[in-house]
């Protein structure tokens, strides 16, 4: 599991301004994004079982999560209606909080095969070093999502949609004294990183109850 460091939290409010061109800042001046951002989901609200993580698009134990549970889990429980489950961002870096960006920058419909890309290819893309390659590697993902560039600018370059975010993770990481990611919560319980095995241990018996 990986911790918090708050120290990275310190460069984060100005994560969207760091993703622009020096024009394209001109051009958008202040930030268009009012509403609360909210968290995606998949499944039927009426599952017997929820599930909310908490999960870092750049931490490497959430994206093993992704590959050997997640995907389980959706086919087994999620696509059946047995678990409706929720996706609560957690931004350690600007890097994480880039991808984020990108990911709602498809809203509801694109939110979640972004989040799939995100980590399936996330050695790739989080790799450098380089903010403004980690910027391109993200585009690439978006475009191949079917994103436009004007899209992907207008949501790189949204800085109200960033400081939302990172006041929203804030609040949410506070009130479920969340510490580190992946964190799994089942029908209010809270659980740290587990194998599928044990998670459709649990699940099955929330069913049987």
């Amino acid at each position: 599991m990986l911790k918090l460091n708050r120290r990275a939290m310190i460069a984060l409010a100005a994560a969207a301004t760091a993703a622009m061109t020096p024009a394209l800042a001109q051009e958008t001046g202040t930030a268009t994004t009012e509403a609360a951002p909210g968290d995606f989901s998949l499944g039927s609200p009426d599952a017997p079982v929820k599930i909310v993580e908490y999960a870092s698009y750049t931490c490497p134990h959430c994206a093993d999560f992704h590959a050997n549970v997640f995907k389980s889990l959706k086919a087994d429980y999620i696509d059946t209606g047995k678990v409706h489950f929720t996706l609560r961002e957690v931004y350690f870096d600007r890097y994480g909080l880039w991808a984020a960006m990108v990911a709602r920058c498809g809203g509801e419909m694109r939110y979640f095969g972004i989040h799939d890309m995100l980590f399936d290819q996330q050695q790739e893309w989080a790799a450098s070093q380089d903010p403004m390659q980690v910027v391109q590697n993200l585009r690439t993902i978006g475009l191949a999502a079917g994103l436009d560039n004007a899209a992907l600018d207008a949501c790189l370059n949204d800085q109200a949609q960033a400081e939302a975010l990172i006041a929203q993770f804030e609040k949410n990481m506070a009130a479920d004294e969340v510490q580190g990611t992946p964190t799994i919560f089942i029908n209010g319980e809270k659980h740290s990183n587990m194998s599928y095995e044990d998670l459709k241990a649990i699940i099955d018996a929330k069913l049987a109850g």
